[in-house]
């Protein structure tokens, strides 16, 4: 039977029990190293009135899940062409989409979902800072005919045979990219280093920061562990640390790279790529080549190696805090996969075409950046305020050494290729990028030039589009220039809108 949109509807009622399960998860999330610190320290009076307040958070909590489902309500405004979301309890709000302002519909599945057998569905729309719809509860079939609803004002009507199972087999299209888990694993133990170690710092932090508030400091032995260092060489202690923190980097990166990409599939659906991910929260979306602004291309020497890359999509976003939504990542793919992929987002394969090169003082300002004024102000902390740290200096030398042969290959791998139809960045001294965009999909130029540099003939440029910008600096200016006023005449003469 065809569902009708045009009536107001509300979510499964099992919605009820995802809003409440949901609002625990997040509360046990914040505060369960507080809950565990004062269980330990609590006596059986205590442990009574902690049982009786959690009692009234629960009903709280299944009050408010009940009043929030019965409020929610979503409908298609046909006179209008809108998507309009009802929400609230006490302060009513109104959401409305623009159909044709709709970038993406994508179908979720969360833990929590999947164990209830309901599905979570994300209307993302560009160009526009109102509030997105987030549907948290509605059947596989409901879902599947909203979205197809809401994206045909395309002419892109979504079919539902790559995300149904109960479909004949001979409906659903073959993808012509998957990844496999050895292509995971790959990914996994040559990518994310910064951010792993970025989520470890975090995680210890906000635990001892928790320990803290909660007056648990006594809990820790601190002698016992600065005993333990003590006892071994600094070098020893250095070298046992650095081997920990890579294992669980490591770790960490194989863990959240199965998780989170597990079963990877894109298909080719009228034009489009569907793609399908995840093994706890599982994702199924479709991408349209008009709908990408910004192709990033990342490879190491590692994955070189190893035959794997990363592609990174940009779509149009509207203001920063959508940016992390409209990146759709690719793991796992090699040289082949990712010219395919490349062919149907652009139409052909982007070719690099000339070469700018920046001028050399960019290199010597990075190196008295990041080089030069720590040095010096590791000196100078040294000489006058605190001389225990001069025993350090072999830290220094490596950080020097570290440094200078990083910035170097930072330098040598930056260049800008211009191409008939196609703009590509190059940058990165590890993990070299690659940026891609179409001339055609360029909002806005600027350039800019500080007075010193005029002499030089050295400036920089920025080309703004819907899904970020690309920035080059210390570049030949009156070659920038020239070709400023090229891609003016090209995205002026274009019939093709931007997204």
């Amino acid at each position: 039977m065809e569902a009708h949109f045009n009536q107001p509807q509300r979510q499964s009622a099992v919605g009820v029990l995802v809003i409440f399960l949901e609002m625990i998860f997040v509360l046990l999330k914040n505060i369960w190293p507080i809950i565990v610190i004062t269980l330990l320290r609590a006596e059986n009076q205590s442990v009574l009135v902690l049982v009786l307040i959690a009692l009234g958070i629960l009903v709280y909590f299944g009050v408010y899940s009940f009043l929030k489902y019965r409020n929610f309500t979503f409908y298609i405004d046909a006179d209008n062409d809108e998507f309009v979301i009802n929400d609230g309890i006490i302060n009513k709000t109104k959401t409305t989409i623009q159909l044709h302002k709709i970038q993406q519909v994508n179908i979720k599945q969360n833990f929590i979902q999947r164990l209830i057998g309901v599905y979570a569905l994300d209307v993302d729309s560009a160009g526009s800072d109102q509030k997105e719809g987030n549907i948290k509860a509605v059947s596989h079939t409901l879902a599947l005919a909203l979205k197809s609803k809401l994206l045909e004002n395309e002419g892109n009507t979504v079919l539902a045979e790559t995300e149904n199972q109960n479909l004949p087999s001979t409906e659903i299209p073959a993808p012509f990219l998957k990844i496999n888990l050895v292509s995971l694993l790959k990914i996994g133990f040559t990518s994310n280093y910064v951010k792993s170690i970025g989520l470890i710092l975090t995680f210890f932090f906000t635990i001892y920061e928790n320990l803290h508030q909660a007056g648990a400091e006594d809990l820790v032995d601190t002698d016992r562990i600065k005993g333990l260092v003590n006892g071994y060489s600094l070098l020893y202690s250095i070298l046992i640390f650095v081997l920990t923190m890579f294992t669980i980097v490591f770790v960490i990166n194989v863990v959240r790279t199965l998780i989170k990409f597990f079963d990877y599939t894109v298909a080719k659906q009228k034009g489009s790529l569907l793609l399908s991910y995840g093994l706890i929260n599982t994702q199924s979306t479709i991408l349209k080549p008009e709908k990408v602004q910004i192709v990033k291309v990342s490879e190491n020497y590692l994955q070189r190696k190893l035959n794997v890359l990363e592609i990174k999509i940009r779509q149009a976003i509207s203001n920063e805090k959508k940016d992390s939504k409209s990146l759709i990542e690719i793991p796992g793919c090699n040289a082949i996969e990712r010219d395919e992929i490349l062919k149907l987002l652009f139409a052909a394969l982007p070719q690099k075409g000339e070469t700018m090169l920046p001028n050399f003082r960019r290199l010597i300002f990075s190196v008295f950046l990041i080089i030069m004024l720590p040095l010096t102000a590791y000196y100078v902390v040294g000489e006058f305020i605190l001389p225990e740290v001069l025993d350090y200096r072999n830290v220094a030398l490596i950080y020097v050494m570290l440094m200078a042969v990083l910035l170097f290959f930072g330098f040598r791998n930056y260049k800008l290729f211009v191409g008939d139809k196609h703009i590509i960045k190059q940058s990165g001294a590890w993990d070299v990028d690659q940026e891609i965009i179409q001339i055609e999909k360029i909002q806005a130029i600027t350039t800019s030039q500080l007075f010193w540099h005029k002499s030089l003939n050295i400036g920089s440029l920025t080309m703004h589009t819907a899904g970020g910008n690309i920035t080059f600096h210390l570049g030949q200016f009156d070659k920038i220039n020239e070709y400023v006023n090229l891609w003016l005449y090209e995205i002026e003469t274009s019939d093709r809108n931007w997204m």
